[in-house]
């Protein structure tokens, strides 16, 4: 896997628990570390955003090479 792609998924993994942190309990890990409205939670929040998007390349990849298909079957 490129690094980027790894990079890429522990940032869509570290938002997808940030913002279960915000649905459960109402406490957003990221403002409370970098500061509510900060410029680097600010990058952050861009950055992951960002990744979720980069995500869809992969995704879209295996659709199209039938990779879901294969693995379904079995």
């Amino acid at each position: 896997m490129k690094f980027i792609n790894i990079l890429t998924l522990i940032l869509v993994i570290v938002g997808g628990l940030n913002w279960g942190l915000v649905g459960l309990f109402g406490f957003d890990l990221v403002a409370a570390i970098f500061g509510a409205g900060s410029g680097l939670a600010q990058i952050v929040y861009v950055l992951v955003g960002l990744s979720a998007a980069w995500q869809v390349i992969p995704l879209l990849s295996a659709m199209s090479s039938g990779e879901f298909a294969a693995r379904q079957n079995q």
